[in-house]
């Protein structure tokens, strides 16, 4: 984090101790919780942070039931890898589960992605405000955990697409969803459809990132955000009420699409999957070069 703005009170041990791919920070002052992905060996969404993602929503929802609890109003999504948010799917396993022609376990893997994704979207079922910081490149389920927080807040040299048209398939974990709810289907199918890699800027005029920071002021537009957020509270959150009651993606429809992508991935061909090996190489030496 940028040093002028460390948190005001760092949480409890407790809430650490037992994390390897995610760091914590709880800032009082403004009842805001940071979590930030550093998962290994590469920044994508590895079981383990799946798992420790999950875990954590449910020490935060633990914490505003606790009347002796630290109050969270905020969480926000960020990452700790150097020019990367998130590069989406663990592809090594996607590649290793479709070999084996395993249905229930590439199944169980969406499902794992789709609990945590559908957790932000319904901002965990609290009066809690949801925040992406994108600084660096979020690609396809990277982008799509930046699409579902309430407030998408990117970094101008940050890059985000979805690239799993490049070997045959869709982004399954809730693109589709989010998107053409955002942007309208027609946009939301020329971005899947394209495998196009957007700047922040590009995806501000289209209206999918919500607020364009410069590049290392991404956190004190986080705290600008929410101090505008906290002036008309009450108006914000009434609104974001309308918005679920109007436009809800449920986990249902999730779960569904997911199957869709199950069953696709499973018809995935030889060359596909060279394609996916090559993804993962170039990445691999992408977060190599940055780490």
């Amino acid at each position: 984090m940028n040093s002028m703005l460390q948190p005001s009170a760092p949480l409890p041990g407790s809430y650490r101790s037992s994390y390897s791919q995610l760091g914590t920070f709880y800032d009082e002052k403004y009842q805001l919780m940071w979590y930030f992905m550093h998962a290994s060996p590469r920044p994508c969404f590895s079981p383990a942070l799946l798992d420790e993602i999950r875990h954590f929503h449910g020490t935060v929802v633990s914490q505003n039931t606790l009347s002796e609890g630290r109050k969270i109003s905020y969480i926000a999504l960020a990452s700790d890898v150097p020019g990367v948010f998130n590069l989406g799917g663990d592809l090594n396993l996607f590649r290793t589960l479709i070999q084996s022609k395993d249905r229930n376990g590439l199944l169980r893997y969406t499902t794992s992605c789709i609990k945590a994704l559908h957790a932000n979207i319904s901002h965990l079922d609290q009066d809690i405000t949801t925040i992406s910081l994108v600084q660096g490149d979020a690609l396809g389920g990277g982008f799509e955990s930046a699409l579902s927080s309430n407030v998408l807040i990117a970094e101008r040299s940050a890059k985000m697409g979805l690239p799993e048209i490049l070997f045959n398939l869709f982004p399954g974990m809730g693109a589709y969803s989010l998107l053409s709810r955002k942007v309208g289907i027609a946009n939301a199918e020329r971005m899947i459809l394209s495998g196009k890699i957007y700047t922040a800027d590009e995806l501000h005029d289209m209206g999918v990132v919500d607020i364009l920071a410069e590049d290392k002021h991404g956190e004190r537009a986080v705290y600008d955000y929410i101090q505008k957020e906290d002036r008309a509270k009450n108006g914000y959150r009434a609104l974001r009420k309308v918005k679920d009651l109007c436009s809800p993606v449920t986990y249902e429809e999730l779960i569904k699409v997911g199957e869709i992508w199950v069953d696709a991935a499973l018809r995935l061909e030889a060359r596909d999957l060279r394609m996916m090996e090559r993804l993962v190489a170039r990445q691999s030496a992408k977060h190599q070069g940055a780490a």
